[in-house]
């Protein structure tokens, strides 16, 4: 099965680990650049490479800063029957796209076409979806459009913070690829076209976005607003740790990292105020 493997953060290396431990092992993969991590900026490979160089693996890396007609030409001189994409964190240009016989596989961690664009694992949680799941389809030039391959649903707790729901997605999806490839390579899979009546978009998750009105806080807090307590419980949910939910208190920027809702009332659990250690809340 020769296949190239794009795809750069957590998400990303824990399908890949999926995939090797099946003995399904890419011939090459793609990701970004090292960079800077922490205080002391500490130039740090991104977790596919890490997974790679950690683990030994006899895989070719690739880290283009951009796929220009050079780095296509080495992508195809390796000869993939297909790509499989998963949270890349670059477009793959049409060029690349049209050389693979069997096209490029898509690994979306949504019920597609529901949070098609960047943010769909956050967006479920903000949005209190009652499931979400993950949705292998074929690129095409559209954003998160092509036709469905195969896709896996996963049940979506009202208390599940992000970086669970996101390592959940990513077990699902790479489990999902390994009950589909052989499939997929032997033609054996009937395409199904995404409902463009039902497609819902997502966008990039921006600091302000973590924000909390301190009006609303309060509110949350005494019991005078219920609804609003749920939404801002969803809001750390999903915010956390990147780029983490915050407020102003005393003219101070806390962080709000932990919550939860203690008779119909927001109790937030840990908290930590600017240029201070997290701080545990009884």
């Amino acid at each position: 099965m020769k296949y190239i493997f794009f795809g750069t953060p957590r998400f990303a290396a824990t399908v890949l680990k999926k995939l090797v431990a099946a003995d399904l092992p890419p011939l090459a993969v793609v990701c970004n650049q090292d960079k800077p991590v922490g205080r002391k900026k500490i130039i740090t490979p991104p977790p596919v490479k890490k997974l790679v160089i950690d683990d030994a693996l006899k895989i070719k890396v690739m880290q283009p800063v951009k796929i220009d007609a050079g780095t296509i030409e080495e992508i195809k001189s390796l000869g993939a029957d297909f790509y499989i994409v998963a949270a890349y964190g670059k477009i793959l240009p049409a060029d690349l796209l049209k050389i693979t016989p069997m096209g490029v596989i898509g690994v979306h961690p949504s019920l597609l076409p529901k949070f098609r664009g960047p943010s769909p694992i956050q967006t479920a949680i903000l949005e209190g979806a009652g499931e979400t799941g993950v949705t292998l389809f074929l690129l095409d030039d559209k954003v998160d459009h092509g036709p469905v391959i195969a896709r896996s649903k996963s049940v979506l707790t009202e208390t599940k913070p992000y970086p669970e729901l996101e390592h959940e997605l990513a077990e699902v999806a790479g489990d999902l690829l390994v009950n589909t490839l052989h499939k997929f390579t032997k033609g054996e899979i009937t395409l199904e076209a995404q409902n463009e009546n039902a497609a819902t978009y997502t966008k990039k998750i921006e600091t302000e976005d973590a924000y909390i009105n301190p009006g609303d806080l309060e509110a949350a807090e005494s019991g005078e607003d219920f609804e609003t307590a749920e939404k801002i419980l969803r809001k750390i949910l999903a915010l956390n740790p990147e780029p983490g939910t915050y407020t102003i208190r005393g003219g101070v920027r806390t962080k709000l990292l932990a919550a939860k809702i203690v008779d119909s009332r927001l109790k937030p659990t840990t908290i930590q105020d600017a240029g201070k250690k997290p701080r545990f809340l009884t």
